[in-house]
């Protein structure tokens, strides 16, 4: 498998970490002489006077005083902020927190958010965060925060109203597929994201859930199969991978991540308009996952990095995908660092599943569509059996008598109310079956 070579956990943040370009002074002179070295297009000097003239015209005429640093600033974000919704300029505090947040520990509500039609849109929450406790939902749109309309705000403005102290309340006015608006409040918190968790679902079958892809995520998946082994005292029979909700974040660990599953094959590679930015990953023959059969499920809230994984996966036929369509963001972002504690978060790239598939803006569709649904169940009284009757005969094997009521209840399990687990589940022991396992 490719390697990233001397990259720091800020640069694998958003998956490539290309070196600061070089900064060229020109002067402005006529066009012919304003040629750039390498046949690059000449400057353009009209539209440049033009911004120099709007900047004369707003400090001359604005109501109130624009010092030149505000003006330029405010006009590098929105430079950055028309290319795409995922590219920004970073002020000092914004770079800082985005180190945080690949670290794993970061302070504000625990939600991915992006942007459509002007306003603020939940792409997930982060599990075991105010946002997730309060049952935000992928797909909410966020219409105020603290009374104040988003309509029109940029990302980076939004992300910075929601983030505060821990402790400190907040307001926001959500609408969920079309309906009213409705409010919640939340309490911030530091949010300490766990991005690896396993368990037993039952005897022989095994569930792992990534909440998000941070820099060690690779690693810990690789412990999570070994432990569940150890567990289950035998090799598994089937395992739940559970990537639903999950924003993405590390493409590195994406590919080490599905690489616990493929012996061979390439996993994703990407492409853009720099050398840099054209890289091809592929699958070593270890194998940490033992080959177990596999569910992958997914849903409108699993983005980016989720579903470099989940396109691989089902590019090489490794598992069966289950759940919705994913959210559809097949970019790669290269955080850029400036002189002056600032960066750029740039889209450099775009990334395709191993069969030449680019998930950007259509996402990964699974092969069996699951939607989300809460489970009920009835209470109809037990009806009786032949082991109630006087008189029964015994069985003629030698087994126990099994009359109504014989069954022990059960702990709770994650799959008793969570309709996709449990279909994923049962997929995964139809398999063993129709196996001979």
């Amino acid at each position: 498998m490719q390697q990233f070579r001397h990259l720091t956990p800020l640069a694998l943040a958003l998956g490539l970490m290309l070196g600061s370009p070089t900064l060229l002074a020109a002067e402005a002179v006529e066009v012919p002489a304003v040629e750039a070295v390498n046949g690059k297009a000449p400057l353009p000097l009209e539209e440049l006077r033009t911004f120099a003239e709007v900047m004369d015209r707003i400090k001359a005429a604005y109501v109130e005083p624009v010092d030149d640093k505000t003006l330029l600033e405010n006009a590098i974000k929105g430079m950055l902020g028309n290319l795409d919704p995922h590219s920004a300029y970073l002020e000092p505090e914004a770079f800082a927190e985005l180190q945080e947040s690949t670290s794993g520990e970061f302070g504000g509500l625990g939600i991915e958010v992006g942007t459509e039609d002007g306003f603020i849109k939940v792409v997930s929450p982060i599990d075991d965060t105010p946002a997730s406790k309060a049952g935000i939902q992928p797909g909410d749109l966020i219409v105020k925060i603290d009374g104040q309309p988003t309509k029109g705000l940029s990302l980076m403005e939004a992300v910075d109203k929601m983030r505060g102290k821990a402790g400190s309340k907040i307001n926001l006015t959500l609408v969920r597929e079309g309906g009213k608006p409705f409010d919640v409040e939340l309490t911030r918190a530091v949010i300490k994201v766990k991005s690896v968790r396993s368990q037993l679902l039952e005897d022989g079958y095994g569930l792992i859930r990534i909440s998000q892809f941070q820099v060690n995520t690779g690693e810990e998946v690789g412990k999570a199969l070994a432990k569940l082994r150890k567990d289950n005292g035998k090799k598994l029979r089937g395992l739940v991978l559970d990537l639903r909700n999950n924003p993405g974040g590390v493409l590195q660990a994406a590919v080490e991540v599905a690489d616990h599953f493929l012996k061979k094959g390439l996993i994703v590679y990407t492409e853009g308009r720099i050398a840099n930015s054209e890289l091809r990953f592929n699958a070593d023959p270890a194998d940490a996952s033992e080959g177990v059969p596999l569910v992958v499920l997914i849903n409108g809230g699993s983005a980016s990095a989720s579903e470099i994984v989940a396109g691989a996966l089902q590019d090489h036929k490794r598992g069966v995908l289950m759940g919705t369509d994913s959210f559809g963001k097949g970019s790669v972002q290269t955080v850029l660092p400036l002189n002056n504690d600032r960066a750029l978060k740039l889209t450099t790239a775009l990334y395709f599943t191993p069969n030449g598939r680019s998930i950007q803006a259509q996402g990964i569709v699974p092969d069996i569509e699951v939607a989300r649904a809460k489970l009920t169940r009835e209470d109809g009284g037990e009806l009786i059996k032949e082991a109630d009757l006087a008189g029964h005969l015994g069985n003629g094997n030698g087994g126990a008598d099994k009359p109504s009521g014989s069954k022990q209840q059960k702990a709770p399990r994650p799959q008793d109310d969570d309709y996709q687990l449990s279909q994923a589940l049962n997929l995964l022991k139809g398999l063993n079956v129709t196996r001979g396992e």
